[in-house]
């Protein structure tokens, strides 16, 4: 076997290759493009009335946004990026700075343990993110590193000439990502050659003790800058302790520390001034009056003989410039080495966790105001919630929706300025292309997906789509939706027609959908069609577990489920002397069935009795948009689970919300309410209010 040294080349050569198809594809007719699911407007406190008091709610909503939170495999969202779309301007070369924290620990427990009511519930990862997790680690490094290089390719793509990157990688992997940096980017070899920059090592824990080793207690980040010239805003450090104790050992009267320092000019080339001060006749470095002056501003410091020495305030000082040990000695402040544990102000529950001020150290230094900073692969959101503190445009994209779930909720809790939702558009059919090929058919799909599910296809000649089939033994049709479609009212009405006329006609008709209509549930209420209708969702990682097991995919590995949906209480609407007030309360959650979920036995028990309890006690997440133009949902109202300002419990979101302040419209409000459950499955309800 190749030791990995000897793979290199190939796994180098083969990531480009697979980046160029990417771009390739991208920018083809077909175009993936992101698809907005929500603008979001941060306002957690549900009374409105700070929000709102004195704005515009069109101007407010009309906002652009600072930032991008991307859903989704993260290869394919920046060949998105790097090609543009209708609503996009193409990103090559936009980008200034690139911040990575790739999980490189293959033995991380990445299962999510989600608290509600009085239970615990422990779920593993979702199929499509367990692929992605063990394809990242099947091999080792090799595995590693195949994952790694394309998207190193496309990120340097998005970087403009000035832009660096930042990848922050552990002990286990730094040496072999540093080879395939200098691949990519140049060795560097001094301040004027793109390429390498630092090897840094931050210290990320404090002292312990390793099984027959050294402790390990720090981390690896390797900065890199695309071109000659990249934006360095030279960042200072803090001076040691020791050292500060030693030289800056005196004290003002209000406490300063500063440095006793020399005003003489014996020694220095160009000569002084000569004059009496203090009762001393000496060369100075000052003319009279300029001496006078820092007298006056108590800036001189007299020793016991009397003779005149400036005052060099600590706290004037900028800092020794920083080097490329980050530790104890070289902070801005202590959160930036300080190990992030659940008391921490920052701490969001997430294991990969990396502090604030670690983050606003690199921003900081590589990226101006005007600047795009991003992180492709966003954990908790820490990169997203400092760049917007910061005042610069971001995005941030993660394959599971814990991450997009958790970042979402970090920066409403900090009124971060607006930002957008996305997610990849039309994903199945670009993962069903990179399946099946590039010559796939949709009845292809269908017909696999009518197969796994148990359905015998009808004959051609009454099925030329492939995408309707039959149970054995039972007059139920079955109807496998396009992917590429929005599963509605139409294609219930259909369904219900092609179930009564065909063949004779048939009992039941199952529809199998991949995306639904927000409205679909009260679609399917108001048909009333009951157990002659029945609707059931494919698994959205369908396609991702075909790619990696084909034909060897079994039915009774698939699981077809309810669909979840999101019933409305009462809405109230009233006017006031300033402008307008609504309430919205939810009545009812519906979740998708806990065998879809990736649950032990033990687990979807306490998920049952809780359902069975408590359904709202589900809800991760909601949201409001009180004008709804039908194409982009504006969330101007948002509440979750460990808000404790609108309620005193932090397992559980509030069921009301209260918009106040809101301008007067004239006719009806279209309010349309979004939910999000703690498992990442989304609902949606609309109603008009006169």
């Amino acid at each position: 076997m190749k030791s990995l040294l000897d793979q290199l080349p190939a796994i180098v050569a083969d990531g480009k290759r697979e980046a160029e198809r990417v771009l390739e594809r991208a920018e083809s007719n077909y175009r993936l493009g992101l698809h907005t699911r929500e603008l979001v407007i941060p306002s957690k406190d549900s009374n409105w009335h700070d929000f709102l008091r004195l704005s515009d709610r069109a101007k407010t909503a009309n906002e652009p946004a600072n930032g991008r939170l991307i859903y989704g495999d993260n290869l394919l969202a920046m060949a998105a990026l790097v090609v543009g779309d209708n609503d996009t301007p193409p990103m090559r070369g936009a980008v200034d700075l690139v911040y990575i924290d790739p999980p490189f620990d293959s033995k991380a427990d990445y299962s999510t343990k989600i608290k509600i009511l009085a239970s615990e519930i422990e779920q593993k990862p979702a199929v499509i993110e367990q692929f992605a997790y063990s394809d990242t680690w099947r091999d080792g490094r090799a595995s590693y590193l195949q994952m790694l290089v394309p998207r190193l390719y496309v990120m340097k793509e998005l970087l403009s000439d000035r832009g660096s990157i930042y990848v922050h990688v552990g002990w286990q992997v730094a040496s072999h990502v540093k080879i395939v940096l200098d691949d990519l980017f140049g060795y560097g070899g001094g301040a004027s050659f793109p390429g390498l920059r630092n090897e840094i090592a931050w210290r990320c824990t404090t002292a312990h003790s390793d099984s027959k080793r050294y402790g390990v207690n720090h981390q690896t980040i390797l900065f890199y800058s695309k071109g000659a010239d990249p934006i360095w805003n030279n960042p200072k450090g803090e001076y040691d302790p020791e050292y500060v104790e030693k030289y800056y050992r005196y004290r003002d009267a209000d406490g300063r520390r500063f440095m006793s320092d020399n005003l003489s000019a014996s020694g220095l080339s160009g000569g002084g001034y000569e004059y009496e001060w203090n009762g001393h006749t000496r060369v100075w470095r000052l003319p009279p009056q300029s001496m006078k002056a820092l007298h006056d501003q108590g800036k001189v410091f007299y020793t016991k003989n009397g003779i005149a020495r400036f005052k060099r305030f600590l706290e004037e000082q900028e800092g020794p410039p920083l080097q490329s040990l980050w530790d104890q000695h070289t902070i801005w402040n202590d959160k930036e080495t300080q190990f992030l544990v659940s008391w921490n102000d920052e701490f969001v529950d997430y294991d990969t966790q990396k502090p604030e001020g670690l983050l606003e150290r690199i921003i900081k230094a590589s990226s101006d105001r005007t600047s795009i900073v991003a992180d492709f692969f966003c954990g908790s959101g820490t990169t997203a919630a400092v760049a917007d503190r910061l005042g610069r445009k971001w995005i941030t994209s993660d394959l599971g929706k814990p991450a997009c779930m958790v970042t979402r909720k970090r920066l409403i809790d900090q009124s971060a300025k607006p930002f957008l939702y996305q997610h990849i558009g039309d994903y199945q059919v670009e993962q069903m292309r990179s399946t099946l090929g590039s010559k796939f058919r949709i009845g292809d799909l269908a017909e696999i997906v009518l197969g796994l599910y148990g359905a015998l296809p009808l004959p051609i000649e009454e099925n030329p789509n492939k995408n309707m089939g039959r149970v054995q033994g039972s007059k139920t049709l079955v109807l496998a939706d396009s992917p590429n479609k929005m599963t509605g009212l139409a294609t219930l009405r259909r369904a219900i027609e092609i179930r009564d006329n065909l063949m004779g006609g048939w009992d039941k008709v199952v529809v199998l959908g991949w995306n639904f209509s927000p409205n679909i549930g009260h679609d399917i209420e108001a048909l009333g069609q009951g157990e002659k209708l029945e609707v059931l969702v494919i698994p959205p990682d369908l396609l991702d577990r075909l790619k990696k097991k084909g034909h060897k995919l079994k039915a009774d590995e698939v699981r077809f489920s309810s669909l979840q949906y999101l019933k409305l209480g009462a809405v109230k609407r009233e006017r006031q002397d300033s402008g307008e007030s609504l309430s919205i309360s939810i009545a009812n959650y519906v979740l998708l069935s806990p065998e879809a979920l990736n649950l032990d036995e033990a687990n979807r028990d306490k998920l049952q009795k809780i359902i069975n309890r408590d359904p709202l006690a589900l809800i991760e997440y909601w949201s409001v948009d009180p004008d709804y133009d039908g194409e982009v949902f504006r969330s101007v109202w948002q509440d979750y689970r460990g808000n404790i300002e609108n309620d005193s419990d932090p397992y559980r979101a509030t069921t009301t919300a209260r918009l106040a302040g809101l301008p007067k419209k004239d006719g009806t409000r279209r309010i349309c309410v979004r939910v999000v459950d703690v498992f990442g499955f989304e609902a949606e309800a609309t109603v008009e209010v006169e």
